[in-house]
């Protein structure tokens, strides 16, 4: 049985404005090189050496808030389509001096493939989060 969320969050001790402009380069989470800026509806192909290629198609923009991306993370570097991606949404709340980030990455459950895929998908991802916000902390508080 397949989970179709997997939600984060942590407290990073980094100014809101900090915090924003790493959550919006396209792709940080999986790009080696993040470059550009989250543009609603623009894609951006994001180079990882070690897991492939991956396009990332930021979804929405709200300044200084929230941005939300889309990525087919089980089928590196397919084309994104309706049945091979998960939207990843990053919200930011001001918390005293600092930062809450908080992740949602969800639509495991309508990924295309057997329920192996898409198992091993949510668990790939969940387990990945972890690693991934705590690079980013120490990337934003630095």
């Amino acid at each position: 049985m397949t989970v179709d969320r997997i939600e984060r969050e942590t407290v990073i001790e980094a100014p809101l404005e900090r915090v924003w402009q790493l959550v919006t380069e396209p792709g940080w989470w999986v790009a080696s090189t993040p470059s550009g800026v989250a543009v609603e509806g623009e894609t951006t192909l994001c180079k990882n050496e070690r897991y492939g290629d991956f396009p990332v198609r930021a979804e929405a923009v709200k300044p200084r808030s929230f941005v939300s991306y889309r990525w087919a993370s089980a089928f590196e570097g397919e084309e994104l389509t309706s049945d091979n991606t998960t939207l990843v949404e990053f919200t930011l709340t001001p918390e005293g001096a600092g930062t809450r980030l908080r992740v949602v990455e969800s639509g495991f459950e309508a990924l295309a493939g057997s329920g192996e895929l898409r198992a091993k998908a949510h668990e790939d991802n969940a387990s990945g989060w972890a690693e991934v916000l705590d690079a980013f902390k120490k990337r934003a508080e630095s």
